[in-house]
């Protein structure tokens, strides 16, 4: 099946499907994996780890594969950040946690291509009024840093969709081609998949988690509201449950536990995020089968529901 549509083009790759750009995980080992797949590879910035990114940054470039930055505002504050990634020669930039107006202008002026990361309706218009070239729209379901009130993908997508025209990669509750047909219904041209990226063979993170997923039911995740902060989904745990019942603080607990979590195993040792979609995922599997069932599955989706359309 061949993809051609606004996304596609906009990030040079033949598959509209995106990596999440997971803090210590998106990094060249794992991007690679997905672009040389045929989709987008993304390196992280949320670490905060600006030399090691641009190690990492390099080791793409080095085998000539599409790829694209995270800027993760809340968390990267140095001023030089559109210098830096531009420097590097990134053409894909997406931004998130922070406002789009922060950084658009002066990215879309060194002539890179923008997409911003949503949690709204309203989130979305600010964004398009900024002057993105796209948006990732990202239900609750998914893990990660999320809105405080969280709406899902279902009633979202269909949302922003109705009141823009750009394109839209959909995120949350994404892992296979049956959830990528139903993005694309609502209105999506392209998806981002955080969580079975996460438990992919060539992800960094260590095996306990990958098989915490895997053994995941669909409930088995808590969704975390700190005091000061975005809100928090993450795999359920007696550590996370205390935080759920707001007994201490999950983002001191995500970045005090951070090595411990994802690569030593250590998993009640902080906070593991996690999308809900993990309940949907049943094994550790290699990136370029995940992509290529992936639209395999979407394609059969596809042909099936044409199928019941009757003249």
């Amino acid at each position: 099946m061949r993809f051609d549509n606004r996304v596609t083009r906009d990030l040079g790759v033949e598959v509209p499907i995106v990596q999440a750009p997971m803090g210590w995980i998106a990094r060249a080992q794992l991007a690679s994996a997905v672009s040389q797949a045929g989709a987008l590879g993304i390196i992280e910035t949320s670490s905060g780890e600006l030399d090691a990114i641009r190690g990492e940054i390099s080791k793409m470039k080095s085998l000539g594969l599409p790829f694209g930055v995270n800027i993760a505002q809340a968390f990267v504050r140095d001023p030089s950040i559109v210098e830096f990634v531009a420097g590097e020669g990134v053409r894909f930039v997406t931004t998130s946690a922070g406002s789009p107006t922060q950084y658009t202008k002066a990215l879309k002026q060194a002539g890179l291509t923008v997409y911003h990361v949503v949690p709204t309706l309203r989130a979305a218009l600010k964004a398009v009024d900024a002057g993105v070239d796209g948006l990732i729209v990202e239900g609750g379901e998914g893990g990660g840093f999320k809105n405080p009130r969280p709406v899902s993908s279902l009633v979202l997508l269909p949302l922003v969709r109705s009141r823009v025209d750009v394109p839209i990669i959909a995120a949350g509750g994404i892992c296979d081609g049956v959830s990528m047909a139903a993005a694309f219904a609502l209105g999506a041209e392209g998806v981002q998949m955080g969580t079975r990226m996460v438990s992919a063979l060539e992800s960094p993170v260590h095996d306990a988690w990958k098989q915490a997923i895997v053994a995941a039911a669909e409930t088995d995740t808590a969704f975390l509201r700190t005091p000061n902060g975005p809100a928090l989904r993450a795999l359920r745990t007696t550590t996370t449950e205390r935080f759920e019942q707001g007994d201490g603080d999950a983002m001191r607990g995500l970045g005090g536990g951070v090595h411990a979590v994802y690569f030593e195993g250590r998993l009640e040792e902080g906070v593991a995020l996690t999308g809900q979609v993990a309940g949907r995922i049943d094994s550790v599997r290699p990136v370029a089968a995940i992509i290529a069932d992936t639209v395999r599955e979407f394609e059969e989706a596809a042909a099936r529901l044409a199928a019941q359309i009757r003249d």
